[in-house]
């Protein structure tokens, strides 16, 4: 499933993941600080995406890697580092049926910024489902 119609099984699977993530995430911070546990979890994520790559067959000197390339990548690690830490945060001190949620506002800013930088052209339906998801969030975010 490599063709450019196998993208929404790949997707797909990144949102139960996703969604495993929260739940896993919500039990295990309990009475460990979050930024600790952001760092346990990559720690893992490392060695485990590390023995896949060798595994798989996929490894590759990175170091002959364009500096553009790294410079997107180091900036993309960041943001996701970022991400985390205020992600497992959120998790310690909100209900994970209201931070999972949220976090996914990032659909609406991707269009965005895809729209923005990456001169993306989503179609009016598309706009529509980006401003549902937006209505959604706004819906579960708001105090009850």
């Amino acid at each position: 499933m490599t063709s450019s119609s196998g993208w929404f099984f790949w997707a797909a699977l990144s949102a139960v993941f996703a969604a495993l993530t929260a739940i896993f995430a919500k039990i295990g911070i309990q009475g460990v600080d979050s930024d600790l546990a952001t760092l346990v979890r990559t720690v893992i994520i490392v060695f485990v995406l590390g023995a896949f790559v060798w595994y798989a067959g996929k490894w590759s000197n990175p170091f002959v890697l364009q500096g553009r390339t790294w410079l997107f990548l180091a900036l993309s690690a960041l943001a996701t580092g970022a991400s985390w830490v205020c992600y497992f945060r959120a998790l310690q001190i909100g209900n994970a049926s209201q931070v999972a949620p949220v976090d996914k506002f990032s659909v609406v800013l991707v269009a965005i910024f895809a729209f923005a930088f990456l001169g993306e052209r989503p179609s009016l339906r598309d706009w529509t489902g980006i401003g549902l998801v937006a209505a959604g969030v706004l819906t579960l975010a708001m105090k009850r």
